[in-house]
């Protein structure tokens, strides 16, 4: 007896799990069913190939004349050849008056970060403190620099104040030797020495001995 009921137990289950199989595969077989149908009733793509272009061909910038703009600013040049105002000092050779750099003419300063540059710098902020600047300007660019002479209210060249103080050089192939005679003795050697300004300011290293012959 209990072998029969075993057996009609484990028949029923039998046919449970089978039926409750074949339903997820009804399941399954409409649902791939479904998106085959709607993979078929899509529009085919349309490739660029098939078609016409209608784009507007692109113009690349090789096909163009190249415009070169400078790497630095150009200022304009006043028509009367004159700045005049408070300098806001860039560094031993460098101020700026009116938003306008101008590069002193004639005269070479140490660079900030070389020996003597910060004080150079420091010397012209006192040199111009609280004075207004005239600039006379030579009609030269140097970079984004006007170039010109300037000077204190009551005519002194401040590029000759600075030399005096031997902290600048004269720069002999553009001043032609003006501010020479204004150099201390020895700065040359002190300010130069072979490693920074103009060639025309740099020192021989060999010295040359004439021997006379008796």
């Amino acid at each position: 007896m209990e072998l029969v009921v075993l057996a009609v137990v484990f028949g029923g289950l039998l046919i449970k799990v089978t039926g409750s199989s074949r339903s997820i595969g009804r399941s399954i077989g409409r649902a791939v069913g479904r998106s085959r149908r709607r993979s078929t009733s899509l529009k085919p793509v349309v490739r660029p190939n098939n078609r016409r272009s209608t784009l507007k061909p692109v113009v690349r910038p090789n096909n163009r004349r190249r415009i070169h703009k400078p790497a630095y600013p150009i200022p304009a040049m006043p028509k009367s050849m004159m700045l005049q105002g408070r300098a806001y000092v860039i560094d031993g050779d460098t101020i700026r008056i009116n938003g306008t750099k101008i590069r002193l003419a004639g005269i070479y300063a140490p660079e900030l970060d070389m020996p003597y540059g910060q004080k150079s710098k420091w010397a012209m902020v006192e040199i111009c403190n609280g004075q207004t600047i005239t600039a006379e300007l030579d009609g030269e660019r140097s970079y984004d620099r006007l170039v010109g002479t300037c000077y204190l209210p009551e005519g002194r060249d401040i590029g000759a104040e600075l030399i005096k103080q031997g902290l600048a050089l004269d720069l002999p192939e553009f001043s032609r030797g003006k501010y020479r005679h204004l150099e201390p003795a020895g700065v040359r050697r002190r300010l130069a020495n072979g490693q920074f300004g103009h060639a025309s300011i740099r020192i021989r290293q060999r010295t040359t001995i004439k021997v006379s012959r008796s």
